[in-house]
């Protein structure tokens, strides 16, 4: 399989380091499906919401092109991981309740994923993407967060990291969109958790591996001398579009 591949050579610090989504979502998403017979989670990655769809779903279908990501996702009784690209799923046509994309809508072929949407969702059955861009803590934390967010990593980002910044509403839609409720999504961690999200920016790999250093390293003493013992609350903007075939 040709994908973009970002994150398959530090598979496991992305499962570690990256925040949990709102519970409050998965609940949402459950209520307005047709049923919770079963849920297709496209670019399932480490398989952080098929964990939560599982909770939900009676069955889980979760897939992602890196067999590395799959490797390292968690394991449900309900849920079926497999390695598949998001426009060949095997699926039966409308079959399954609900489709969901976390924070990989940006990587795909629009036309012919949304093809594979439209055939494998029950009538009435329900999309949802969502995606996460920009995080603050506190003002003098966000400043040394920009200095490698913009600084040192900013050209590293790849191209399609502008679809996430601009809340994938410049993405093609081609379903019936619906309104969604704002979610917030929020996490407390120590500076360490927060340093360890830092380094599992794919831009912040890029530059690892074209540098030769870690850049966070550069601001890691003065954010945990400002950051303190405790846990902090780190707050990203999260964005969701949802619709029905």
């Amino acid at each position: 399989m040709t994908f973009k591949d970002h994150f398959s050579g530090h598979a496991s610090v992305y499962a570690e380091a990256r925040p949990h989504y709102p519970d409050a979502l998965f609940d949402w998403l459950a209520r307005e499906a047709p049923d919770r017979d079963l849920a297709w989670d496209c670019g399932c990655g480490n398989g952080q919401a098929s964990v939560a769809l599982a909770a939900r779903f009676a069955r889980v279908h979760a897939t992602d092109p890196s067999a590395t990501q799959i490797a390292a996702a968690e394991a449900r009784s309900n849920i079926a991981y497999a390695v598949e690209p998001a426009d060949r799923c095997s699926l039966a046509a409308h079959s399954a309740s609900l489709v969901t994309v976390a924070q990989a809508l940006h990587w795909f072929d629009f036309d012919a994923f949304f093809g594979q949407v439209r055939r494998v969702l029950k009538p009435g059955g329900l999309f949802a993407a969502w995606a996460y861009s920009d995080c603050r803590v506190a003002p003098a934390i966000d400043v040394l967060k920009d200095r490698v967010y913009v600084d040192l990593v900013g050209p590293y980002w790849p191209p399609e990291r502008a679809l996430v910044e601009a809340g994938y509403r410049t993405i093609p839609f081609p379903l019936d969109e619906i309104a969604a409720p704002a979610f917030e999504m929020v996490v407390d961690w120590h500076a360490g958790q927060f340093l360890a999200y830092l380094r599992s920016w794919s831009a912040t790999q890029r530059y690892r591996k074209e540098v030769g250093e870690d850049p966070v390293a550069q601001i890691e003493r003065d954010l945990m001398a400002e950051w303190g013992e405790g846990t902090r609350a780190v707050r990203w903007d999260f964005h969701l579009r949802c619709g029905r075939a």
